[in-house]
């Protein structure tokens, strides 16, 4: 019988080595070398899961007390650096795969949150952060505006799947199922948003909108 620390950790895993991969892409488009691309391997993987195991007091981190955190993230920067090609063909790889790490963190960080004794609302907020954390740490060293900024539904996606966690675990739902379908429903929304571009309403106005204003006024 799996148990739902096992399952957890599992997802947790899985997580960073979707993530990983999506960092070490982000490191090859930017033309670094091999340190460079295990190095954004390890923090995209695991930079959202440290945050959250700090944020709970678990300390020190998962990440930093298995190795088989560090071993996946290097497998996963490995793996793009030698075989990039291949990965490449995939179809938006980069949000592809950022997509799917930010489903499994998320339900994973909301149930790590849950079991911590946090409340339902702060569990679901702390899933999502940690489903986020990792690829804003990503764009930040590749010095990129974090997508969580300015992507589509992003942070709304990864918070609608720990919620579904949190919600199955108010309802007393065996954890497997509501892991599933929260990384569902997170993925789908994430997958939807790039394929369709819905978004969250953005400003009008801005100061770029005013000098582009302010130039056809002077025309």
């Amino acid at each position: 019988m799996i148990t739902v620390e096992t399952l957890v950790r599992g997802i947790d895993l899985g997580g960073t080595f979707v993530f990983a991969i999506s960092g070490a892409m982000a490191a090859v488009d930017r033309r670094l070398d091999i340190f460079g691309i295990l190095v954004l391997s390890f923090v995209a993987g695991n930079f959202g899961g440290i945050t959250r195991d700090v944020l709970i007091g678990a300390v020190p981190p998962a990440a930093l007390m298995d190795q088989r955190y560090l071993l996946v993230s290097l497998l996963a920067g490995l793996i793009v650096f030698f075989w990039y090609a291949g990965v490449d063909r995939l179809r938006s790889p980069v949000l592809l795969f950022d997509a799917v790490g930010l489903s499994l963190f998320a339900v994973a960080g909301a149930q790590k949150a849950v079991e911590c004794g946090l409340s339902p609302v702060m569990s679901a907020l702390l899933g999502m952060l940690t489903g986020i954390g990792g690829g804003m740490m990503r764009d930040v060293l590749v010095t990129d505006i974090p997508q969580v900024l300015r992507s589509d539904l992003y942070a709304v996606a990864a918070l609608a799947g720990a919620s579904i966690v949190v919600a199955g675990e108010s309802l007393g739902l065996p954890y497997g199922y509501s892991a599933l379908a929260g990384a569902a429903v997170c993925f789908a929304l994430r997958f939807m948003a790039i394929r369709h571009g819905w978004h969250l309403p953005v400003a009008h106005w801005s100061a770029q909108g005013r000098v582009d204003k302010d130039s056809s006024s002077d025309g």
